[in-house]
């Protein structure tokens, strides 16, 4: 038997403490978390714009094995689910086990040492660690995108990404334009549009918008939750099922369709009594094709008299004005760019250099071909969490996240049973695994002909799962030694 892998976990957010905690309970002590920050969690602590929330309700965006009775709320605020990271890294000891203020630069396979020599900057120092096992725990909502739009640099205004929010910039009074409205939009433009003296919204295309079911726990629930955790495991799985029949609509099922439409046109019709307005705000693809938001407060935000919506993208910033596509030029002092986050760059800019060198941005350029998100062909030793094509438009990536981990925490028990120094997928497992997947994608929502984030520039959706959880779980069960060399 192989004892003491040393394993470093990059990432400290919901994949890489899921991930150090079941490899500690698997028996596993050399590992080490590596985070670029001076906190633990990932997108949850690096998002704080106002109204900054979880659209997937909080007894099912949470550990199996750790669950909260001290939810305040179905749908957790940002600071929630910080504080709940952060209590599960204490109760395990893992704060001990990260080391803070190591961005990786750089991943390289010694074929001879069968190890991994990672490179971290930490300021204007650089330094290497080697780890037997590499475990790549990024997530892919971890880089702000900024659109390339021309006169950036020069704009004489304020400007920054609505993930990097400037809580020093005080919005009272200011002439404010934001550009993007997706997820992150819905919810802060909303909490900003009181205190704007105007408002501009740049819109390319109209979101579909489904009520908001949100709703406070009252100490009553809170106490039965402390006291009887059967019965918030219940509505876990309740919540979690509710989720998962959803998946048919996205799949093309007409009848999930014709509820996604129904229940977003009630909303739009109750909310807008201006039938022009309507118009614009009814977007002409199907439901789920762009990710599919929640709220209650998006349509009334709008129609403030101090909101302006421009059916456009902003083509350009020139001076302290916003020029749109249509040459309308808006004067602004802040722009915030509601564009979303690199999703399809997975661990790009980050160089990760497998067996022969190969360059792993250089082997998914015909796309990020893995096995089940997991592994990928000629990169011993290397897992992913949260990699390609294992997002979701219907339900909790936190399910997703244990299922992985505990496959790759098989894997690991597996190499080490087994005295061999490396494991790696088989190429053509790699390739069927990947074929499935994008003829499978072919039949959904996703492929109907939206522009989107999940789709990379050639037009390919290395993003989501084309299933169900349940169907990706049955999957990870058993670890499939077989398709290993």
């Amino acid at each position: 038997m192989r004892s003491g892998l040393r394993i470093g976990i990059v990432g400290s957010g919901f994949a890489g403490l899921c991930a150090a905690i079941r490899l500690q309970q698997a028996g596993f002590r050399d590992f080490t978390i590596f985070e670029r920050a001076a906190d633990i969690g990932g997108t949850w602590r690096d998002n704080t714009y106002p109204g900054c929330a979880c659209d997937i309700p909080s007894n099912l965006y949470s550990f199996s094995f750790e669950p909260n009775p001290e939810w305040t709320r179905m749908f957790p605020q940002q600071g929630e689910i910080h504080a709940y990271l952060r209590r599960v890294a204490e109760k395990y000891g893992l704060l001990e086990r990260i080391r803070f203020g190591k961005e990786l630069a750089e991943a390289r396979f010694d074929e001879a040492a069968a190890a991994w020599d990672l490179t971290f900057t930490d300021g204007e120092r650089e330094s290497r660690e080697r780890v037997d096992i590499f475990i790549a725990a990024t997530g892919p909502l971890s880089k702000p995108a900024l659109p390339k739009i021309a006169g950036l640099e020069a704009f004489e205004g304020i400007a920054f990404h609505s993930a990097q929010w400037r809580h020093d910039v005080d919005l009272a009074g200011k002439r404010v334009a934001v550009l993007g409205t997706g997820a992150s939009a819905i919810q802060f433009v909303p909490k900003i549009a009181p205190l704007a003296a105007q408002l501009h919204i740049f819109q390319r295309t109209p979101p579909w918008i489904l009520p908001h079911r949100d709703r406070p726990f009252g100490e009553r629930e809170r106490r039965l939750y402390r006291a009887l955790p059967l019965a918030q495991r219940l509505l876990r799985w309740a919540i979690w099922l509710r989720q998962e029949l959803l998946i048919s609509g996205f799949k093309g099922g007409a009848r999930i369709q014709g509820r996604f439409r129904k229940f977003a046109s009630w909303m739009l019709d109750r909310q807008v009594a201006d039938p022009a307005l309507r118009k614009r705000f009814t977007p002409d693809y199907a439901p789920g094709c762009k990710r599919l938001l929640i709220s209650n407060d998006w349509y009334p935000a709008l129609q403030r008299t101090n909101v302006e919506v421009l059916s456009e993208a902003a083509a350009k910033l020139e001076g302290r004005c916003v020029v749109g596509a249509s040459g309308a030029s808006r004067e602004v002092d802040v722009v915030i760019f509601a564009t979303g986050f690199a999703a399809t760059e997975f661990v790009a800019p980050v160089k990760i250099h497998g067996r022969g060198g190969l360059e792993l941005g250089a082997a998914w350029k015909s796309g990020a071909a893995t096995h089940l998100g997991m592994s990928v062909a000629a990169f011993p030793n290397m897992f992913m969490v949260v990699g390609p094509n294992t997002g979701l438009g219907h339900n909790s990536l936190v399910f997703m996240i244990e299922a992985q981990v505990n496959y790759i925490v098989a894997a690991l028990r597996r190499l080490q049973k087994s005295g061999n120094r490396t494991m790696e997928v088989r190429p053509e497992v790699q390739a069927r695994s990947y074929a499935d997947v994008q003829r499978r994608l072919k039949g959904t929502v996703w492929a109907s002909g939206c522009r989107s984030w999940y789709l990379s520039a050639d037009g390919r959706n290395d993003s989501l799962w084309p299933g169900s959880t349940l169907d990706y779980w049955r999957r990870t069960l058993r670890f499939d030694a077989e398709s290993y060399t």
